[in-house]
């Protein structure tokens, strides 16, 4: 496992919870070995990053679905090809600078 340098927070985020809430959540944190702090970001990032990654959909007919699949199966155009790579060259919004 990499580890990767730690950075300062730069800004406070505020939250209330019930006490349950916060003993449930400092329970999980301690199992992991973090604290509450570290353990509530990394959650809501995990989450954060889910939600982004399942905002793609496809909603089509049979017929269009097919054509859908044959153009996926079929071999990339050079067009279609620079763009993968350009997107493949990008950086995902919760990826730093």
């Amino acid at each position: 496992m990499t580890t990767r340098p730690r950075q300062s927070a730069e800004v406070n985020i505020h939250l209330r919870a019930r006490a349950r809430d916060k003993k449930l959540i400092d329970q999980a944190a301690e199992l992991v070995g973090s604290n509450r702090s570290q353990f509530m970001i990394a959650s809501a990032l995990k989450e954060a990053k889910n939600i982004l990654l399942d905002q793609s959909a496809i909603y089509a007919d049979a017929k269009t679905f097919q054509k859908i699949m044959d153009w996926m199966d079929a071999e990339a155009t050079p067009d279609e090809a620079a763009g993968m790579k350009r997107i493949l060259q990008s950086k995902a919004p919760w990826q730093s600078d």
